[in-house]
């Protein structure tokens, strides 16, 4: 399915979240345990690099598949870019969530959220607001809204939320389209982005639950990528992207 994917876009990624209600611990020495130890299962993941707000344990420029772990102040994120099948993915991530409770002191009254999130990259020679309206909102009666003599699309960048129910609780799910810009022209050297973000709440009783809770979102984000994302946003607008219109 991962394959699939990608011949849909220039990019695609499954990035995960775990947000925390208190900082996390930035001694040196816990840092770098953790991440040695996420080195010693992805030997690949051999950069340490530090930035303005994060460091974080990458995959080495030359490695086919790019895996990578940061840490900011009250979060650790994850995430792997053109995955060879969505499992690939889901074993990191489900790696994260079993060692870093243990390395970064973590207890399950300090999780906020768990935040897993599908996202697509498309590039387009074309003004990117102008090709996300005509794929998605031209044909619709928000068109009518922008149906101005003169005017041009300089920013379309819906984004919808709503809240699902399972048997383990709530989970709130967004659909978003991300566009970017060198210049009011709406052109630039960087993607297109469409975003499924699906993130769950206070969502364990026990840190150990958390890669199991990732599996059950796992199963949800896969049906709505399949189902809702791909055929109504990602399609329409890499035709759009493509169409030279």
């Amino acid at each position: 399915m991962a394959e699939s994917y990608r011949a849909l876009c220039s990019d695609f990624y499954i990035n995960q979240k775990l947000s925390l209600k208190l900082d996390l611990p930035r001694e040196r020495q816990t840092v770098l345990d953790l991440f040695d130890r996420v080195r010693r299962q992805y030997p690949a993941m051999s950069q340490f690099r530090r930035y303005k707000d994060e460091v974080a344990l990458e995959s080495e420029p030359s490695a086919d598949q790019n895996r990578w772990v940061a840490i900011r102040t009250n979060n650790i994120r994850a995430g792997m870019v053109n995955p060879e099948s969505l499992a690939d993915a889901y074993t990191l991530h489900a790696h994260v969530l079993d060692v870093a409770p243990f390395f970064l002191s973590i207890s399950p009254l300090d999780v906020d959220y768990l935040e897993l999130l599908y996202g697509f990259d498309i590039q387009t020679e074309r003004g990117q607001d102008e090709v996300v309206y005509e794929a998605i909102i031209a044909q619709t009666p928000l068109a009518g809204l922008l149906d101005v003599a003169d005017a041009r699309i300089s920013d379309c960048q819906p984004l919808f939320g709503m809240t699902l129910k399972d048997a383990a609780g709530e989970i709130e799910v967004s659909y978003e389209v991300k566009t970017r810009s060198s210049g009011r022209g709406g052109r630039g050297d960087e993607p297109i982005s469409i975003y499924l973000t699906l993130r769950k709440f206070s969502p364990v009783t026990e840190v150990r639950q958390l890669p199991e809770v990732l599996t059950q979102m796992s199963r949800l984000g896969e049906d709505l990528v399949e189902s809702r994302l791909v055929p109504h946003l990602v399609v329409p607008i890499r035709d759009a992207a493509g169409s030279g219109r």
